[in-house]
């Protein structure tokens, strides 16, 4: 399956090189040290990437990360990283802006596509792309608002049902992760809570994980992703757990799906404002998921 096979091919403002030529473009899968510059890029879009989420990111399928060349230049970029046989996401999808205009990213994004099989694909897209992803085939699921600001404002009391997260809860923690995620990815979680700046926190009700959080330091502040919780209560004292040891003048970042009004009240209400949004989109039937309980995402990368 390739949805944007189904779009015309785009205009180039020059004829592509044959293959083998000096300037030839072509698309390979990506190595980490190819990926460096790509997050530098989603840093210059002003993406706010995790300072340390490649170690995390490209593990989780290595085979799901492309990039275009145009001679030994790099000028284009995509993940399409696959969880499980039903589900894979998309994001990193990225031209240089030199490069821009010329199908470049059109000709990446078909060489990488096939990757995901048959599989649901989902990602989150920027509002000026929504038309041209619904055109291939992917449907809106909701909007994702990013807020961001200096936290203050914590009500919730301090309460010994949220302990900071060990070895130990990992199983306990990725079965609760699996009810809000599209898909089991305990690997990943044992990267994404213990990886190096990571601090991450799970809520505990007699011993049973009701939900969990992480920080991480990013290019500019830090970003809170996931945030899930059972109830309202859980996600404020998870939140105010991960913030506490943030001076007054640190930034929090954090990615809320749009109709849980109880998520945008706990950020309102710990002084983080609006500033941008994406679109959640997919190309088939989601797993369902407990989507009361997401908080806050993981990430706009990869879900």
């Amino acid at each position: 399956m390739n949805p944007l096979g189904r779009l015309p091919h785009p205009r180039t403002s020059d004829e592509t090189p044959a293959p083998g030529a000096p300037d030839a473009f072509t698309v390979t899968r990506a190595t980490p040290d190819d990926w460096h510059l790509v997050a530098e890029w989603a840093a210059a879009e002003g993406w706010n990437p995790g300072t340390g989420d490649l170690a995390c990111f490209h593990p989780t399928d290595p085979a799901g990360f492309f990039i275009g060349r145009l001679g030994d230049r790099i000028v284009s970029a995509v993940s399409v990283v696959t969880y499980s046989p039903d589900y894979a996401f998309l994001g990193y999808y990225l031209v240089h802006p030199d490069h821009r205009g010329q199908g470049r990213g059109l000709a990446t994004w078909r060489a990488a596509f096939p990757h995901a099989g048959t599989r649901t694909v989902g990602l989150d897209a920027v509002p000026a792309q929504q038309a041209t992803y619904a055109r291939a085939g992917f449907a809106t699921a909701y909007t994702t608002i990013r807020y961001a600001g200096r936290p203050g404002g914590a009500t919730a009391p301090a309460t010994t049902a949220v302990v900071p997260v060990t070895s130990a809860h990992l199983d306990a923690v990725a079965t609760y992760d699996r009810q809000c995620f599209p898909a089991e990815r305990r690997a990943f979680l044992a990267r994404w809570l213990t990886a190096p700046g990571h601090t991450a926190y799970v809520h505990l009700d007699d011993g049973r994980v009701t939900g969990y959080g992480v920080i991480r330091p990013a290019r500019d502040g830090r970003r809170i992703g996931p945030l899930f919780a059972d109830t309202p209560q859980g996600a404020e004292a998870l939140f105010d757990a991960l913030t506490a040891h943030l001076g007054p003048d640190d930034e929090v970042w954090i990615d809320i799906p749009e109709p849980h009004r109880t998520a945008t009240a706990l950020a309102t209400s710990r002084g983080l404002t609006p500033s941008s949004h994406t679109v959640r989109m997919y190309t088939g039937p989601v797993p369902p998921t407990r989507e009361d309980r997401v908080h806050g995402v993981t990430s706009l990368e990869l879900g």
